[in-house]
């Protein structure tokens, strides 16, 4: 049996413009009363950014230390023969008292070129908003560069783009190249590619805590929009007790929701990744290798590929979010 066991990390605090108070409030982050936290993260594996183990034996090592020392038994086989023991989802909690800045991400073969750097595809799940909350993805039409830019250049970028209500359970997937930005009132789980290469396109005429406006990469930008992204990319999907349901699923992570209040086995046997669990409501017990681990509404876990089958026991009725690497042409 493996002795890897589930894992738990450090949570990296973000204090942003944008931020808010929910982390602490809500989810017990360890934050100063009045300090605007924005973003949570919660699974790193970057270079500078990696997450430290919080729990069992390995507590106190990085995540990128923990990859090199356990390679396939950690990652899973196929990722490991595809991103060696670079940890491949960077993963958030994001608390948008205010609304972010209209941004941009660029795909794989863009960031490579600009930056070394993967791309960043990401997916939301709203786990809870504010009435009258917004998320704003996609131009309401096939667009032009020259209607971009004559709309940027007249501070009506806004006019162009979706503007969508949202509410606690709504999934956006938003690929790269695809305009977006969060509105304020929303709290919600991040799943990612691990990259934090973001264009800023335009922050609303806001400026920083020093009074000056914030960078923008207006040009930056330019190249790594698709303009053919009309779509809101909103998925709504209806939670069913004690059943995964899929939201979302690209070559970068294959993405459920576990709503449950008995216990549950998952089979991961045929998986050959490691798991993410976010817990999103109440709280559960995960087990697997024979070491067992409690994981409440805020927090991550990250599963072992070596696990082949975990138990999860929830305390009431319980939300995961399920996070793995998906195979092509994996067996079902």
């Amino acid at each position: 049996m493996s002795s890897l066991y589930p894992i738990r990390f450090k949570p990296m605090l973000r204090e942003l413009l944008w931020g808010g108070d929910a982390l602490r409030e809500r989810f017990g982050k360890k934050a100063k009363p009045g300090t605007k936290i924005g973003e949570s993260w919660e699974i790193c594996g970057m270079p500078g950014n990696s997450s430290v183990v919080a729990n069992g034996f390995l507590k106190g090592n990085s995540l990128e230390e923990i990859a090199e020392i356990y390679m396939d038994e950690l990652l899973g086989e196929a990722v490991f023969a595809k991103f060696g023991t670079e940890f491949p989802l960077l993963v958030k909690l994001i608390d948008a008292a205010d609304k972010l800045s209209i941004q941009v991400h660029p795909d794989d073969r863009l960031a490579s070129e600009r930056h070394h750097a993967w791309g960043k595809t990401e997916m939301w799940y709203v786990i809870d908003a504010k009435p009258g909350s917004v998320i704003y993805t996609g131009f309401r039409k096939k667009t032009t560069r020259e209607e971009y830019l004559e709309h940027l250049e007249a501070k009506k970028l806004a006019e162009l783009i979706n503007v969508t209500p949202v509410r606690s359970g709504d999934v956006f997937f938003i690929p790269a190249g695809l305009v977006h930005a969060i509105g304020g009132g929303v709290l919600l789980a991040e799943i990612q590619q691990t990259s934090d290469v973001t264009y800023r396109i335009y922050d609303w005429d806001r400026v920083d805590t020093s009074g000056r406006p914030r960078e923008m990469h207006t040009s930056l930008a330019l190249d790594a929009i698709n303009f053919s992204f009309d779509s809101t990319n909103l998925i709504r999907t209806s939670p069913e007790l004690n059943r995964t349901v899929l939201l979302a699923e690209s070559q970068y992570f294959h993405t459920s929701l576990i709503t449950f209040d008995r216990p549950i086995i998952k089979d991961y046997s045929l998986t050959d990744s490691f798991i993410i669990y976010i817990c999103t409501q109440s709280l559960a017990v995960v087990e697997c290798n024979g070491h067992s681990e409690e994981i409440k509404a805020g927090e991550t876990i990250l599963i072992p590929a070596s696990a082949d089958s975990v138990a999860i026991i929830p305390r009431g009725t319980a939300t995961l979010l399920e996070v793995f690497i998906p195979q092509k042409n994996r067996s079902k």
